[in-house]
């Protein structure tokens, strides 16, 4: 019975008498009785397994793929090189977890180092982490740094920021005595002069580039105004493509820079596993969450890879730990070190432009429909927001029908902006569905 789960009803009471309670059910007495399940689980019958492999096929086949999506939003649609699926599944990667052992892990250390090292490059950063689960942890991981930096406890945020990345920060904040203050829109879409928001009690300013209304914010002046008072300036980037063509974070101010990287050769996989990226300056290495992969030399001057740091409470003592982050996604990040690899500086540039591109002409030709007007005039990513003459659900529903995803309607975040559809393209949407998209936009326009 050693290492079979499943103990002897002699053994569970002698276990329970140890921690002194009568009955499995003493254990969740701390849940309240309404929150129990009160019945047996409704479950069907045993299955044999061709019967589960035939279950599971009908249900993925359920899946439709659209004939065109405008979604984006946090998540994007962008070029996979085949040679990513090829290297990945090779069983030395895909089966590996953490690298404690450099000796048999030189490899996985090796690509890691790769990744930062990309990392640093894309976001003008002097020193990257092995990554961490999502863009969202990533942001909020940032602000807890910056308040351990500058024992300050007042984080300006801007109101661009993702909402889903704002809730996640608010959830850390909570708990550790974080004031959060939100630094509103101008009327173009990106962030208002934050000066008047930023004193001597505020550890940083929180700003996303694009924002989630796909702007491009004016990073040299908010970091100007955070550093006027000793503050951080900490930028979040979703969509992590722009960065082939933006000017990095770093090289305008920036103190932390971190996001999402699922636009690195990382499949949508409705919604996950992603990868967060976590860049700082190097004066700040110490207190960044998460692991760090550095090179080293042996005796005989050979080079090798190794955890040089893993600021975590199973390596160093609770109080002094950086971040309860137990694990990373260290396969994502093996997957987006191989498509920045494989496009290159310019291959990555390129793409990017297209992106540009792509997003001016549906822009214009939203722009000109009866009844649409765009609500934003800041440059642009690859993203903007329409103003539509019905709900924008209404679009959404109505062309979901059609196998099109048409957007984001802002209401699921926003509820009085009911007739707002956020809108993106990529290099994978061609100007044949962005004409398509149009005309039948057209449908609901006024004269």
């Amino acid at each position: 019975m050693r290492y079979i789960p499943n103990a002897t009803p002699e053994e569970q009471a002698a276990m329970l008498a140890s921690i002194g309670v009568s009955t499995i059910a003493d254990l969740f007495r701390g849940i309240p009785e309404d929150l129990k399940l009160q019945r047996r689980l409704n479950l069907p019958p045993m299955a044999s397994e061709a019967e589960l492999t035939t279950l599971f096929e009908s249900l993925a086949g359920q899946n439709v793929l659209p004939q065109a999506s405008f979604l984006g939003a946090g998540v994007y649609d962008h070029v996979r090189p085949l040679i990513i699926d090829t290297l990945v599944s090779r069983a030395e990667f895909y089966t590996s977890y953490t690298p404690y052992q450099p000796e048999i892990n030189q490899g996985t250390l090796q690509a890691i180092f790769e990744y930062q090292t990309f990392i640093c490059q894309l976001t003008g950063m002097d020193v990257s982490n092995a990554s961490m689960y999502d863009g969202a942890t990533a942001l909020a991981e940032a602000m807890l740094m910056a308040v351990r930096l500058t024992n300050r406890f007042r984080v300006v945020m801007a109101a661009g920021i993702h909402p889903e990345y704002r809730a996640v920060c608010e959830t850390y904040a909570r708990r550790a005595g974080i004031e959060l203050v939100t630094a509103p829109l101008a009327p173009d879409g990106t962030t208002a002069p934050v000066t008047a928001l930023v004193n001597d009690a505020t550890a940083c300013v929180v700003v996303q580039s694009p924002n989630f209304f796909g702007c491009l914010e004016d990073v040299a002046g908010i970091a100007g105004a955070a550093q006027a008072r000793q503050a951080l300036t900490v930028v979040t980037v979703v969509e992590a493509l722009s960065l082939g063509l933006v000017v990095p974070p770093g090289a305008v101010g920036a103190d932390l820079v971190v996001g999402e990287g699922q636009s690195f050769g990382i499949p949508p996989s409705f919604g996950g596993p992603h990868l967060g990226f976590f860049a700082a300056r190097e004066p700040f290495a110490r207190q960044m969450p998460g692991r760090l992969i550095g090179q080293a030399y042996d005796a005989e001057g050979n080079r090798g890879f190794v955890i040089t740091l893993a600021t975590r409470e199973q390596h160093i003592r609770r109080e002094r730990a950086t971040s309860n982050i137990c694990s990373n996604e260290g396969l994502c990040a093996l997957i987006a070190a191989i498509f920045l690899a494989t496009v290159g500086r310019r291959g990555l540039q390129e793409l990017a432009v297209r992106n540009v591109q792509k997003a001016a002409y549906l822009k214009q030709a939203l722009a000109t429909l009866p009844g649409f007007e765009l609500v934003y005039r800041a440059p642009i990513f690859n993203e903007f927001v329409v103003r539509t003459p019905v709900p924008a659900t209404q679009i959404v529903d109505d062309l979901l029908a059609e196998n099109i995803l048409a957007g984001l309607p802002l209401s699921r975040y926003f509820p009085e902006r009911t007739h707002e559809l956020l809108v993106c393209t990529t290099e994978n949407t061609p100007r044949t569905a962005m004409d398509d998209f149009a005309a039948k936009l057209a449908r609901y326009g006024v004269g």
